[in-house]
């Protein structure tokens, strides 16, 4: 019987058992039909006979072995092109299109490889050719550059003119001015224009040179004021007699940057400096105050007035004379004249002279050498002297600082206090009268307070505003918060809902039909040899068109299901009918 049964997995053994089966049907050797067993069997062999090319491709185990060696072989390939492929590098950048083209010109024409960054905006060549081929471009003048400085003066002709050499100068000045200014890390590009008046020997008629600066600056870079005014004196200093005030700088976008500072106002520096005194005396008031009364409970506002006028004063003092015993003598002059009187008669003879003759008189002491005369009598006495003293002198020269403070005022507002009663609750309450003179008094101390300076302090005690809430009186339901709370989760629950659905209704059954649970024998039992074999509803070649990875595993599970079930439709009808099997058992041995 066990025979019989593995003969049934033949066809022609399925083909005798349903012609025996049925009536009027006959066996193969009698000329009968072939029934529906033969049908399912021939059928699925040539549906799969239709991937017998793909089942033998994928089924070769060497297959994946061949397809690892050729993608290493193509990777090792690869890296060893990109390994000998040559690493480029800047050779130039920021070029304009002149210079450029001409630096392409002679790379060409040297048959040097050269390629262009993404932006455009620089020329790589080989790595190992950098250094060189600019030594070879500069000797042949290149990158020229968007000006020509002094070296324009090296090429002069003979027998120039005096205004074409002076316009040469003045280009070439322009250049190295342009040059200068356009290697600050902030601009791109600059344009310089000199204005240089003809000289004049009359001093009336004589007139300064001016200067304009244009600067094109990169995306995102700005020019500081500290900047502006090192380029404003660095062109000043490069042009014979161009006062600061003449020069002008302007941006791309047209905007002025250089500003004239008169008198009468107050440059950038100046109000930053007002700013920050304002800013730093604001800020130790409210260091002080802080912890007093808790942050953000006492606002304060100064406003400075500072003297940025510059003063020089020189004076001379000259004191008082001390005593002559402590003064000092610069120089002294004496001087002393005598007059003398002769005695008796002398002179030309004359009546003038015809006098009578004088007394004796008896010396004391003779003179020298006197030979009778009279002794000469003194007349007149004069003495002259003449003292300069040195005088008490102070020179003081005072020069003024600029930035002193003329006057500070201070307003600080300060807000009610809380009160806690016993039950518990706050009451705001104002400070008191002596609370207030010692804020007031402690805001003098930390501003630096100068009454002869005209200083003014106010210092007011005033409840707080407070925004009210309109939503504090809302149900809780209605709040906000909730409202957002509520849309956040509603959010998340539809998600959940959303991958749930997709999981139930698309993944699971996808599931389901990659992995089919294996058929029940109970199933494969009442299943009939003309119905064809269903896994999950899809047939073996649907679903083998559908994974075509696991088509050798399916054909293997398909013969062991066809084996099974045919073995126990052997059995079923051995059971039910045992004459039909003997009758096909006869029909075997007499074919045979």
């Amino acid at each position: 019987m066990d025979s019989s049964a593995n003969s049934l997995i033949n066809p022609d053994a399925r083909m005798g058992l349903a012609g025996a089966g049925q009536p009027g049907a006959g066996t193969p050797a009698a000329g009968g039909q072939p029934g529906a067993a033969d049908d399912l069997g021939g059928g699925f062999a040539q549906r799969l006979s239709s991937l017998q090319g793909l089942r033998q491709m994928r089924g070769n185990p060497r297959a994946p072995l061949i397809f690892a060696v050729a993608l290493l072989v193509a990777i090792v390939a690869g890296l060893i092109l990109w390994s000998r492929a040559p690493d480029y590098k800047v050779l130039y950048s920021n070029l304009s299109d002149r210079d450029g083209g001409s630096i392409i010109a002679a790379l060409q024409q040297a048959n040097v490889p050269y390629r262009f960054s993404d932006s455009g905006g620089a020329i790589l060549v080989p790595a190992d050719q950098v250094h060189e081929l600019r030594l070879r471009l500069a000797s042949q003048g290149l990158p020229k550059g968007g000006a020509v400085g002094f070296e324009l003066m090296d090429n002069q002709k003979f027998g120039i003119s005096q205004f074409a050499e002076q316009v040469n100068y003045q280009r070439a000045l322009e250049g190295e001015l342009q040059q200068t200014i356009e290697s600050i890390s902030s601009v791109h590009s600059a344009r310089v224009h000199l204005a240089i008046p003809k000289a004049s020997v009359f001093v009336r008629d004589k007139e300064a040179p001016s200067a304009s600066v244009l600067v094109n600056l990169y995306p995102g870079r700005v020019l500081d004021e500290g900047q502006v005014s090192a380029i404003t004196h660095m062109v000043s200093s490069a042009v014979p007699d161009l006062p600061v005030r003449n020069v002008t700088i302007v941006d791309q976008d047209g905007n002025l940057l250089t500003t004239s500072s008169s008198g009468a106002g107050l440059d950038a520096s100046q109000l930053k400096y007002v700013q920050q005194v304002e800013r730093t005396t604001q800020q130790r008031i409210d260091a002080i105050l802080a912890p007093l009364f808790g942050a953000g409970n006492a606002r304060s506002q100064v406003s400075a007035d500072l003297n940025f006028s510059k003063v020089e004063q020189t004076a001379e003092t000259y004191g008082p004379n001390g005593t002559p015993q402590q003064a000092a003598i610069r120089s002294q002059q004496t001087s002393t004249a005598t007059e003398m009187s002769q005695g008796g008669a002398s002179g030309v003879p004359g009546a003038l002279s015809n006098q009578p003759p004088q007394p004796a008189s008896a010396p004391v002491v003779a003179p020298n050498g006197a030979s009778g005369a009279a002794p000469a009598i003194p007349v007149s006495d004069r003495k002259d002297q003449t003292t300069n003293y040195e005088l008490d002198r102070t020179v003081r020269h005072v020069q003024g600082a600029m930035g002193d403070i003329k006057r500070l005022s201070v307003a600080v507002v300060v807000n009610y206090q809380p009160l806690v009663d016993a039950k518990g609750h706050a009451t705001m309450q104002p400070l008191s009268a002596e609370k207030l003179a010692q804020v007031e008094q402690l805001v003098k101390d930390a501003m630096g307070y100068d009454a002869k300076r005209g200083d003014s302090v106010n210092v007011v005690n005033a409840a707080f505003t407070t925004d009210v809430d309109p939503n504090a009186n809302l149900p809780w339901w209605r709040q906000p918060d909730m409202i957002a709370l509520a849309k956040q989760i509603g959010t998340w629950i539809g998600i959940a809902a959303v991958a749930l659905f997709l999981y139930f209704a698309m993944v699971k059954p996808a599931m389901r039909r990659a992995f089919p649970p294996p058929e029940p024998p109970a199933a494969a039992a009442l299943a009939g040899p003309d119905e064809p074999l269903l896994l999950d509803g899809v047939t073996p070649v649907e679903k083998l068109g559908e994974d075509e990875s696991e088509l050798a595993q399916l054909a293997f599970e398909n013969q062991k299901h066809k084996f099974e079930r045919n073995l126990e439709y052997a059995r079923t009808i051995a059971r039910q009918d045992p004459k039909i099997v003997a009758t096909v058992v006869k029909s075997w041995v007499s074919d045979e």
